[in-house]
């Protein structure tokens, strides 16, 4: 258990005085000055049309059906050529297109790339009588990912390999153990994500950004002769000032925490990235439609670049399911992977169910996606159900994770002003943040089920990721309404502290609540209100948020 000597760098909050009634605003919300000094970011941007368009409910466009190209459900044979048939026609078709897929069970051995905007991939149901894609072989199995050249490389030169003596497990690590589904969205040749220098291309771009505010929509720039309303673009700050640099400060703060090497060692990388719309352009004076990540400052050469993506790409209605096979170890993956989400922008994933993934939906540079209505389940332990990775304003909701899984929820690298809301995690629970430079995103209205198998407290807060991105996440991360069930240890009255959490810092803890009197210990310099307590008049803090910008 922690010392209590920590308490000088760990906020804690005991047993908060809050009898669990309909209550007032919390003070984050209520009170001016703890307000102002507190900040808090506003999340109701995250999802699909940042959060203001339904999900799509009906198609639009032309409608291909999968078993016009010989897809034969419940055959026993494999679909795959017969689908990939379907898709290419789908890639032919001009304007918006749907590929509907038969009710019955398809078999499914290569990959299904979905590389242009405007395509839905519909199941009939992600029940007993819908949609049913059984995967009998890892993508370890498939052809080599061309994509995944350059992670390939990277795991060789720089030797990852999962070491656990005590196993007797020495083993590189896989390319899938955090990349490629088979179902996966790309912009076609473009970079999946950067690992080696030597490939680097420099950006296409835009403009200089010379002022603006964090939080608020307005930039100037240096010209705006190649901004349009409409255009999606990029901003990227990056860290020029070295390993005391004045933008890792604003992103971890002035405590003494250890800070990896990778947020110095690529200087010609961007630090920090948020994908925006441009909606106005007025002269020199850019307005978008989130605000903004951070503030601007020369030292941090602020720029607008180019962003290649998809757009309106759906994945929806469709059980994908997996064999059972061997845990093996920690990023030892085969690549039972369902579905690879890449370079798209305002998509959606929608009624899935998984069944013994290694990983059920991995992301990678996405923006403004919204998954929903996910389920996780199986023997298999996962080492992901839904991730976060290189996202931002994607909301992940009504995700149930039935299985064990390593990393349930998590955001790892890069990812900012993300959501979880009104998720559940029944088995082993985490609530993960993975090292990368991850800043600002929001753990809401979250259920989780814990065995302490008699201990007196839980690491619900133990983050992930290597030595080199550490710290495990930025500046105001948040939770609110994390409503935990303990299975047992209900033969003591012994206060059950959750923890886990040392390095992350600034973080908002809000409604923090259990079956069982809790203590919460998060540092450094973490705001903690009603522990204890759930926050019954505002249950979600995005929606809350969503409802009072749009009102």
């Amino acid at each position: 258990m922690l010392k209590r000597t920590s308490i000088l760098i760990l906020g804690i909050w005991v047993c908060s005085q809050h009898s669990g009634q309909a209550q007032d605003l919390p003070d984050l919300l209520s009170d001016e000055a703890i307000s102002k000094a507190n900040y808090l970011p506003d999340f109701s941007y995250a999802g699909y049309h940042f959060g203001e368009d339904p999900i799509p409910a009906s198609a639009s466009g032309k409608v291909l059906h999968a078993t016009d190209f010989g897809v034969i459900p419940n055959d026993g044979k494999d679909d795959s050529k017969a689908l990939q048939r379907a898709l290419s026609a789908a890639h032919e078709v001009v304007g918006p297109v749907t590929l509907q897929l038969p009710p019955g069970r398809l078999i499914l051995s290569e990959v299904l790339y979905i590389e242009r905007s405007h395509l839905v991939l519909r199941g009939s149901g992600s029940g007993a009588s819908g949609t049913t894609i059984y995967c009998p072989r890892p993508m370890s199995y498939f052809p080599d990912p061309p994509a995944l050249s350059e992670l390939r490389e990277y795991l060789v030169e720089l030797d990852k390999r999962q070491r656990e003596p005590e196993n007797n497990i020495d083993l590189p690590f896989s390319q899938y153990a955090w990349a490629g589904g088979v179902i996966w969205t790309r912009q076609p040749g473009v970079r999946t994500k950067a690992y080696l220098d030597k490939y680097d291309v420099d950006p296409v771009v835009l403009c200089k950004v010379l002022t603006g505010e964090r939080g608020t929509h307005q930039v100037t720039v240096s010209s705006s002769e190649n901004l349009k309303v409409g255009q999606v673009i990029q901003i990227e700050w990056y860290n020029t000032e070295g390993q005391g640099g004045s933008l890792i400060r604003a992103l971890y703060g002035e405590r003494p925490l250890k800070i990896g090497s990778h947020h110095w060692n690529y200087p010609t990388h961007p630090l920090v990235q948020q994908r925006a719309l441009i909606t106005r352009v007025s002269g020199n004076n850019v307005t978008i439609k989130d605000p903004l990540l951070m503030d601007i400052r020369e030292a941090w050469a602020p720029a607008m670049v180019e962003w290649a993506h998809l757009e309106e790409v759906g994945i929806e209605h469709i059980r994908i399911v997996f064999p059972m096979a061997p845990n093996i170890a920690h990023h030892i993956e085969e690549g039972y992977n369902a579905i690879y989400l890449t370079r798209l922008f305002n998509g959606w994933v929608t009624d899935v169910k998984i069944e013994n993934a290694d990983s059920g939906i991995l992301t990678e540079e996405i923006a403004n996606v919204t998954v929903s209505d996910i389920e996780t389940s199986g023997e298999k332990i996962a080492h992901y159900s839904v991730a976060m990775s290189g996202v931002h304003n994607v909301l992940v909701q009504r995700l149930r994770v039935r299985n064990e899984v390593r990393h349930p929820l998590s955001f790892n690298t890069f990812s900012t002003r993300s959501v979880y809301t009104d998720c559940q995690v029944e088995v082993a629970p985490l609530l993960d943040q993975h090292a990368g430079a991850n800043h600002q995103n929001l753990f809401d209205n979250i259920r989780v089920n814990v065995s302490l198998n008699g201990a007196d407290q839980y690491p619900l807060f133990a983050g992930g990721g290597a030595g080199y991105w550490k710290p495990a996440h930025g500046a105001y991360t948040t939770f609110w309404n994390i409503g935990v069930t303990f299975g047992d240890g209900f033969d003591t009255a012994d206060v059950v502290t959750l923890n886990g959490m040392t390095d992350g810092p600034m973080a908002r803890l809000m409604g923090i609540y259990a079956n069982r009197k809790i203590e919460v210990v998060y540092g450094p310099d973490a705001y903690i209100e009603r522990v204890n307590s759930q926050i019954s008049d505002v249950r979600s803090l995005y929606q809350y948020q969503l409802d009072s910008r749009i009102r």
